[in-house]
C-alpha cells in the first residue's frame, strides 16, 4: 500500500485536480484510479484551457466544430463534455461501490453567471442534462448569488460542487443552504437519498494573500504567522462541518437518508517554494473529506507522504492563530471576499481564453 492508498483507508477521498483528453486516451487516469485510489476528478476553465492547449486529441473535433457550430461556447462544450462523460464512466465503479458517495466528476457553469442565481440554475440544469451521468457534480461558485442557486439546485435534485470558497463563514453559509435545499426537497415529497454536494475550500491562495499582509506588517508576531492561515481556517471549517452534519440540525435529514455535504480541500499545490510541498495535504487528512490534488502534489504524496489522521488535531492552536491574525488587523472574512471576487475574475479570464482557443 502506497501513501495515496493509505490516505483513502483513513477516510479521506483523493480526487485529481486535472482533466484532459490525453489523460483519458493514454490510460493515465485509469492508472491513477487503479494505483493511487483516485476516486474523483475536478475541472475548471483554467484546467480545460491548458488541456486544449497541450493535448493533441482535440484538433480533429475542433476543426469539424468550427464549420458546424457557429457559437464558441457551444463548441467548447462539445469538446469537453465527452471528456467529462468518459471520466464519469471510468469512475462509475467508485460511484457504485460507495453507494453514490464518491466517484464524481465536476463541470463548471460559465463564470460570467457567478452573480446571477436564475441563470446559474438554468445553466446547471442544462449542463446536467447534456452530460447525463449520475456521477456528475455541476460546479457553482460560492458567491451569494451562487449560494442561492445552489439551494435551488439541491431542491431540484441537481448535485453540486460549490467552488471558490475562501473563508469559514462562506463555507458555513454553503452548509446552511444545502440543508435548506434538502428540507425543501423533502417537503416537496422528493427523495434526498441520491443528493450529493461538495464544498470546495481553497487553501494556498489564502496563505499567499495573508502572507503578503503579514510581511508588510513585519513584526515578529506577524512573521511567525506566515503560512498558518489556510490550515487553521480548514481545521475550523471542519469543526463547523462536524457540528452541522453530525449534530441535531441534520438528524431528521439523516433519518431520510440524506448525506452531509462533503468538505473538499482545493488549491492544494503550494505556491511558496519555501513551504513543504504537502503543506495542504498531510495536516488535513481527516474522515469524510476530499482532497483534490494537482498531479505534482499527488506525486509528492506518493513519493514521501506519511499520512495520518491530523485534521482534528490543533483546533485550539488554529483558533489562537486566527485570533492572532485578527489582532494584527487581518480580517479573514474580508480576505475571503477579496479572493472570491478575484477567483471569479480569474476563471472568467480563463474561460474567455478557452473560447478564443475554440474560435
Amino acid at each position: 500500500m502506497n501513501a495515496t492508498q493509505h490516505v483513502t483507508t483513513l477516510g479521506q477521498s483523493l480526487w485529481l485536480d486535472k482533466l484532459s483528453r490525453s489523460l483519458i486516451r493514454d490510460g493515465t487516469l485509469a492508472g491513477l484510479i487503479g494505483a493511487d485510489g483516485i476516486s474523483g476528478v475536478t475541472s475548471n476553465p483554467s484546467i480545460f484551457q491548458n488541456a486544449l492547449a497541450t493535448s493533441p486529441y482535440y484538433a480533429d473535433d475542433l476543426a469539424r466544430l468550427k464549420s458546424a457550430e457557429p457559437d464558441a461556447e457551444r463548441r467548447y462544450e462539445a469538446l469537453v463534455i465527452p471528456d467529462i462523460q468518459a471520466a464519469c464512466d471510468l469512475l462509475l465503479p467508485a460511484f457504485e461501490a460507495s453507494g453514490g458517495n464518491d466517484g464524481y466528476v465536476s463541470l463548471e457553469v460559465a463564470p460570467r453567471w457567478a452573480y446571477d442565481a436564475t441563470r446559474t440554475v438554468q445553466e446547471a440544469q442544462r449542463l446536467s442534462a447534456a452530460v447525463s451521468r449520475h456521477n456528475l457534480l455541476v460546479k457553482v461558485p460560492g458567491t451569494p448569488e451562487g449560494i442561492n442557486a445552489f439551494e435551488a439546485l439541491t431542491t431540484l435534485g441537481i448535485n453540486v460542487n460549490v467552488t471558490l470558497l475562501f473563508s469559514v463563514a462562506q463555507t458555513q453559509a454553503v452548509f446552511d443552504a444545502y440543508i435548506r435545499g434538502l428540507i425543501a426537497r423533502t417537503q416537496a415529497g422528493a427523495d434526498v437519498r441520491r443528493s450529493k454536494a461538495v464544498a470546495s475550500l481553497f487553501l494556498s491562495r489564502v496563505d499567499t494573500l495573508v502572507d503578503g499582509q503579514l510581511t508588510a506588517i513585519g513584526t515578529q508576531e506577524a512573521l511567525s504567522l506566515r503560512g498558518k492561515a489556510a490550515v487553521a481556517m480548514a481545521r475550523l471549517a471542519y469543526q463547523g462541518y462536524l457540528k452541522t452534519f453530525h449534530g441535531n440540525a441534520f438528524t431528521a435529514l439523516t433519518q431520510r437518508g440524506a448525506r452531509p455535504q462533503t468538505l473538499l480541500w482545493a488549491s492544494t499545490g503550494v505556491k511558496n517554494p519555501d513551504y513543504n510541498d504537502l503543506q495542504y495535504v498531510t495536516p488535513l487528512v481527516g474522515k469524510e473529506t476530499i482532497n483534490t490534488l494537482p498531479d505534482k502534489t499527488l506525486a509528492a504524496l506518493r513519493d514521501h507522504g506519511t499520512p495520518s489522521l491530523q485534521l482534528e488535531d490543533g483546533v485550539a492552536e488554529a483558533e489562537t492563530q486566527l485570533a492572532g491574525l485578527a489582532h494584527l488587523g487581518i480580517d479573514m472574512e474580508m480576505v475571503g471576499h477579496r479572493l472570491q471576487v478575484d477567483g471569479v475574475k480569474l476563471f472568467e479570464a480563463a474561460f474567455q481564453k478557452l473560447l478564443q482557443q475554440t474560435g
